[in-house]
């Protein structure tokens, strides 16, 4: 028995260029990618065996895409809606739930739980969870900020950023900054250790066996870092720290320094200092602006493999393990990499001042 004649696939100018779209598709829509493939082969005019072994599939699957796709078109080749239960939900309810979340408060607290707004709005509580993980809404959760009152903070985020992103030649940048009063903490009680299926686990108390605060300047181009510990952070230890500094950089590089506003920083004894030494430039960054000083991406590194779960019975052993980091890390010396530009910095800045003021708080 002869074949059946099979109608041609003559494709509009809108649909080839929609199909070559879906051919081009990543790795999540492969499935949408082949069909939109098997349409263009067949629209040149080869037949379904030929597509078949063509793109290595299976006769029975073109003939039924094509099929498919003269039927109902583009429409056709998109997945059909899954078996199930019909969503009991409608859109006016989940509309309800995200609206009350997001612009009201319960009459007895400061923001919604699960089961409060479930009260509310008359659904269950594994219900109101799940619209708020749809939209990714959190009302339990607070962070804070604080924006800089520094007159002149555009003029210092584009002189900071600037050393960033072009540095100068011939010079060195260097972040500096200390982190005071780190701790040595010991547990009330011996740990226990990770198991499977069980965390380590330690007191929540501790022992405290003193303080030493660490001054470090980060070099910002290939992350090398000089620091040191002192027992206090006054302006003597600065101006010691300075001396550290001054013996480890070649004299004939000129040095940027970026500081904060910190009074130690300001004193007259460092003025004098760095009066005397005219290779040294300083740049304070804005104040309430610590997170422009590349050097405190260091400390949060320390605190997290080093501070955050470390066990030290006196300062003699917090300032080993802290020299025992940064020589570790001097080894193999990565920088940290800051991307955005000032004007970048500053327009993301102006829009979250623009979404503060507002809301009217």
């Amino acid at each position: 028995m002869a074949s059946p004649i099979l109608s041609p696939v003559v494709l509009s100018a809108e649909e080839r260029e929609t199909l070559t779209r879906w051919t081009r598709r990543p790795s999540t829509a492969q499935a949408l990618a082949f069909r939109a493939r098997v349409i263009l082969a067949c629209a040149e005019g080869a037949s379904v065996s030929a597509v078949a072994t063509r793109l290595e599939a299976a006769r029975p699957t073109v003939g039924k895409w094509r099929a498919r796709f003269l039927r109902q078109r583009l429409d056709g080749l998109l997945d059909e809606p899954r078996p199930g239960a019909p969503r009991q939900i409608g859109d006016d309810a989940i509309e309800d739930v995200v609206r009350r979340t997001l612009e009201t408060t319960p009459p007895n607290a400061t923001h919604w739980s699960t089961r409060s707004m479930a009260e509310h709005v008359g659904l269950s509580h594994t219900t109101v969870m799940r619209i708020w993980q749809a939209f990714g809404l959190e009302p339990h959760r607070t962070e804070t900020f604080k924006l800089s009152k520094d007159p002149l903070f555009i003029e210092k985020v584009r002189d900071i950023i600037g050393l960033y992103l072009n540095p100068p030649a011939h010079a060195l940048v260097l972040s500096v900054d200390e982190k005071s009063q780190i701790q040595a903490l010991d547990h009330t009680a011996p740990l226990l250790p990770l198991r499977p299926g069980q965390p380590e686990r330690h007191t929540h108390d501790y022992k405290r066996h003193g303080t030493t605060s660490l001054f470090a300047a980060l070099e910002t181009r290939t992350g090398t870092v000089v620091g040191e510990c002192f027992p206090r952070h006054r302006a003597i230890e600065f101006r010691k720290f300075l001396d550290r500094i001054d013996d480890a950089v070649p004299t004939e590089l000129d040095i940027h320094l970026i500081l904060d506003n910190a009074s130690s920083h300001k004193t007259a004894l460092i003025t004098r200092w760095l009066a005397k030494r005219p290779r040294y430039h300083v740049h304070f960054t804005p104040t309430s602006a610590s997170w422009i000083n590349l050097v405190e991406r260091l400390f949060s590194e320390l605190t997290t493999k080093q501070l955050q779960r470390g066990v030290h019975r006196s300062v003699d052993a917090l300032v080993a393990t802290i020299y025992r980091f940064l020589a570790e890390r001097n080894k193999d010396p990565r920088p940290f990499i800051w991307t955005k530009s000032a004007d970048e910095v500053l327009a993301s800045i102006k829009r979250f001042c623009q979404r503060t003021s507002v809301s009217g708080h």
